[in-house]
C-alpha cells in the first residue's frame, strides 16, 4: 500500500497490478454550481456529506438512474466543493472491491473523512463481488470506521438484474406478500444504502437550461436551443453529457 500524503492529496486510485493507491494531483475540475437539472439530489447530497465532515451520523449513498444525468459529475464536484474541510475520495474499480478492507485499514485512523467511491456498479446473477462491501457498509466483527463512507453510482436501483420470473418466486402468508430468495437478494445489498438518490433523463427544458448555462454569451437562443435539440435527437436522448456534448462539439464556431 503506497504511502500518501493526505493533508496535501485530494484524491486517490486503486490501482490493481501495483495493488497501491495512486494520489491525484489533478481531479477533473467540475464545479457544484456547473451541474443543471439535479438540484434536489445535489441538496440532499450535500446535507448528508455535511453531516458526515462534521462527525455526526451520516448514511452511505447510492446513486442510481438514467445514464448521463450526473451522477459520476456529481461526486466529482463533491471533492472540488469540500476538499479544504477534510473531503478526500478513494476511487475503487468494481474489480478492486476485494481490496476494500486493506484499503480502509490504511486510512482508518486518519483525521482527513473518507468517500469511497465506485463508478457504475452492478453485478451479475451469482456473482460474490458485492461481499466486501459488506463489512464497509455494517462492519464484522470489527465496527466500520466513522471516518469513511461508500457513494456509488449505478444505473441499477438494486445493483442487480432483476427478472419478472424472480417475482414468480413470491408467496403468500396470511394475506401478506413475501419476496422470494431471488428478490431478497437484490434488496438486501441497496438495502444497506441509507440515501437513495434518484436521476430521470432529462425534460426538454431542463436539457435546454443545461445548454444555456453551457453558453450565457449567446444572443440567439431560438437558434442555439434548435441546434441543441437536433444534437441530442441524433444522440438518442437528453442529459447532462449530452448538453456537455453539444458544447464541446460546437463551442468557439458560428457564433458560439
Amino acid at each position: 500500500m503506497s504511502d500518501i500524503d493526505w493533508s496535501q492529496v485530494p484524491a486517490a486510485i486503486w490501482r490493481r497490478y501495483r495493488q497501491g493507491l495512486r494520489p491525484v494531483t489533478q481531479p477533473d475540475p467540475v464545479k457544484w454550481e456547473d451541474l443543471q437539472g439535479i438540484d434536489a439530489q445535489k441538496e440532499r447530497l450535500a446535507h448528508n456529506t455535511e453531516r458526515f465532515l462534521r462527525g455526526l451520523p451520516a448514511n452511505h449513498a447510492l446513486l442510481w438512474g438514467a445514464r448521463g444525468t450526473g451522477k459520476s459529475s456529481l461526486v466529482k464536484a463533491l471533492l472540488n466543493r469540500y476538499r479544504d474541510q477534510g473531503l478526500r475520495v478513494i476511487e475503487v474499480d468494481k474489480d478492486d472491491l476485494i481490496n476494500l478492507p486493506e484499503i480502509v485499514d490504511s486510512i482508518r485512523e486518519r483525521p482527513e473523512r473518507f468517500i469511497l467511491y465506485c463508478d457504475d456498479l452492478s453485478f451479475g446473477v451469482g456473482e460474490a463481488g458485492y461481499k466486501p462491501l459488506k463489512s464497509v457498509l455494517e462492519g464484522s466483527i470489527e465496527l466500520p470506521p466513522e471516518n469513511v463512507r461508500l457513494y456509488v453510482t449505478s444505473n441499477r436501483r438494486h445493483l442487480m438484474p432483476e427478472y419478472m420470473r424472480d417475482n414468480e418466486s413470491a408467496t403468500m402468508v396470511d394475506g401478506e406478500i413475501h419476496p422470494g430468495e431471488a428478490v431478497e437478494e437484490q434488496v438486501s445489498l441497496s438495502d444497506r444504502f441509507g440515501l437513495w438518490l434518484s436521476f430521470y433523463p432529462f425534460s426538454q427544458e431542463t436539457y435546454l437550461a443545461a445548454v444555456d448555462a453551457l453558453f450565457p454569451e449567446v444572443a440567439d437562443r431560438e437558434q442555439l436551443h434548435r441546434e441543441a435539440l437536433q444534437f441530442a435527437l441524433a444522440r438518442g436522448g437528453r442529459s447532462g453529457r449530452t448538453a456537455q456534448q453539444f458544447f464541446r462539439s460546437c463551442a468557439g464556431e458560428n457564433g458560439y
